[in-house]
């Protein structure tokens, strides 16, 4: 698989994660991003060893998107600080099927996760476990019975973007996890982490880093609209 860099310092690097890799190894033993990394950095710095890689943060397996990692242990420290305080701006663009009402708008729900079904759920605010869930949403386009929203995160949970829009009834397309099953095991999930915004932690600069959806599937309905979000 060919690496697609969309940052890289002396500190961090950020990748393009296409949707279906795992975010680092699991049972699978398929090819993960955070060893694809580690063997770039061993090759373009004649590294001995295993490469030090910082996971600051995990994407889906079926989500495609901006994924970074740190290269230091000093920046992976400032920057899960920065992530932990809510000072990481994290956006995503997906399509959800129906219309959401009203057109922007904030969810907030309490999520439990189930780590022996990898299942999350909305769940009473008193729940055992149960963690606070909130995000923003922009309807850019309705076509056909689907919306492209632009969503940001404002706290970090597993599932969350799935969940939550799942909650109030507009499932994200593709979701076979948490909307309708299709019996298309390999259907495109539509949801994609378009853009990471922070500032750098060593340099202190702000810095912003962006990946594009492929457009295909349900994606290739939203082309024009996709294209303006990014000017």
């Amino acid at each position: 698989m060919i690496l697609t860099i969309l940052y890289e310092d002396n500190h961090l690097i950020a990748v393009d994660k296409p949707r279906g890799i795992p975010t680092q190894s699991d049972a699978s033993g398929d090819p993960d991003m955070m060893t694809l990394v580690k063997e770039h950095l061993k090759e373009k710095y004649g590294k001995p060893g295993d490469a030090y890689l910082g996971l600051i943060h995990r994407l889906d397996r079926p989500v495609g998107g901006v994924l970074l990692f740190a290269k230091t242990s000093k920046a992976a420290a400032r920057i899960t600080a920065a992530w932990q305080r809510d000072e990481v701006e994290k956006r995503y663009l997906t399509i959800a099927r129906g219309l959401p009402v009203p057109a922007e708008g904030r969810l907030e729900h309490w999520l439990l996760k189930n780590t022996d079904r990898n299942l999350v759920s909305v769940c009473a605010p008193d729940t055992l476990g149960a963690k606070r869930a909130l995000l923003e949403y922009r309807t850019l386009a309705t076509r056909d019975g689907l919306s492209l929203l632009a969503v940001t995160l404002l706290t970090g949970r597993s599932h969350q973007i799935r969940v939550q829009l799942a909650a109030i009834d507009h499932p994200v397309v593709g979701d076979e996890k948490y909307g309708p099953k299709s019996g298309a095991p390999l259907s495109l999930l539509s949801l994609h982490a378009v853009s990471l915004r922070f500032d750098h932690p060593v340099r202190r600069e702000p810095l912003q880093i962006c990946s594009r959806p492929p457009l295909l599937g349900p994606w290739s309905r939203f082309t024009d609209h996709i294209a303006s979000f990014y000017e």
